[in-house]
């Protein structure tokens, strides 16, 4: 099975499109199939790390063009033209003749989802906000309390949609120390603690809360991890205030133990994006910061799950992100840990694989 991915990661955007349709291609690949990406080349783009983890990558210069050629919500992510990046990605296919076609963008729909018919088999989106229709023959919304029925108008009929937690795109080591970070939290201990706001962090999220946890009440004995992205470019400013703080501090880049890091940690501050299900599924309590508009949706839901404690991080995060903390230092995690837990399982990129080689056969 041939399976060709359009995803784009940018200072812009950031990582996180890329990383799950590489946790998906990982599980594909492992079933046998033929995975490679499409990929525009914005600054901050991860076609280098793509092809390190053993995919081809077709790459797709920059366009200057108005904004008003692709009327979309997030236009401006795109880099080029609705019409031409699917004229671009239609050369491509043409070639490459591809089973499926995964398309994660929000910048692109049913307009662009079209003309590639000609040149694929099935079509498959990723999508987050139901605020567009597509051409698809299988859709994956995986965030919670998304239901079939919000695609009502947004599908075709024939499209079989995939929505819910139940679906998230977790890597196979997740599910893997679920049971070993659910025990240690019987502890109820707070020691180690992880910030993590995405690979790229562009208007350094990172930074402001290390300057507010300077005036924290952490316990002494606390340790700080920091996990950025080699392509954040607040990186080095970073690295030099965690040298400032009170508590130990390791500033780590590009990692590739992350399910491990979030099963030995005690809570975490993280951005309200696709990281959320991976610390759901370990049960690891989190301080959520809500960074932009589309986070929104996210947010809401674990909240209501009682899986986090949100922060809205678009204005007076650090006053909010001390509140969030003495909240937790002041009662017990239990709740949410258990919360979180019955979110999601880990195994979702199996589910969506299955449905993809099922369609297959």
């Amino acid at each position: 099975m041939k399976i060709v991915f359009r995803a784009d990661a940018s200072l812009q955007m950031g990582t996180g499109h890329v990383m799950r349709c590489l946790t998906l291609a990982d599980t594909l690949a492992a079933a046998g199939a033929n995975c490679r990406f499409i990929c525009r080349v914005h600054p901050g783009n991860l076609a280098a790390f793509i092809w390190q983890r053993g995919y081809p990558v077709h790459l797709l210069a920059l366009s200057a063009i108005p904004e008003q050629a692709n009327p979309t919500a997030h236009a401006a992510w795109l880099g080029a033209g609705m019409a031409q990046d699917a004229e671009d990605t239609a050369a491509l296919l043409s070639q490459l003749q591809p089973d499926w076609l995964i398309v994660d963008h929000y910048a692109l729909d049913a307009r662009w989802e079209a003309p590639q018919r000609r040149h694929v088999a099935r079509l498959m989106a990723i999508d987050d906000l139901a605020d567009r229709q597509h051409e698809c023959d299988l859709l994956l919304d995986q965030n919670l309390g998304r239901l079939e029925s919000d695609y009502d108008t947004l599908v075709p009929a024939h499209c079989t949609r995939l929505t819910g937690a139940r679906y998230a795109l977790l890597r196979p080591e997740f599910a893997r120390l679920r049971e070993y970070s659910l025990q240690r939290r019987q502890a109820g201990t707070l020691r180690a603690l992880l910030v993590t706001m995405g690979g790229v962090d562009k208007d350094n999220a990172t930074g402001r809360i290390l300057q507010a946890l300077a005036g924290s009440r952490l316990p002494h004995d606390c340790r700080i991890t920091v996990v950025m992205g080699a392509t954040a470019p607040w990186l080095q400013e970073v690295t030099t205030l965690a040298a400032t703080l009170p508590w130990p501090v390791e500033v780590k880049v590009n990692v590739s133990d992350m399910a491990q890091l979030m099963a030995d940690a005690d809570l975490a501050i993280g951005a309200a994006g696709s990281t959320s299900w991976e610390r759901c599924c370990l049960g690891l309590p989190t301080i959520m910061l809500v960074l932009a508009d589309n986070q929104q949706y996210v947010a809401d839901q674990v909240a209501e799950a009682g899986a986090a404690l949100v922060v809205d991080g678009r204005s007076g995060l650090e006053a909010s992100l001390l509140t969030a903390l003495d909240t937790r230092l002041a009662r017990p995690a239990a709740n949410i840990i258990a919360c979180a837990a019955a979110l999601v399982d880990g195994l979702g990129a199996q589910r969506v694989a299955a449905e993809l080689k099922g369609d297959d056969e």
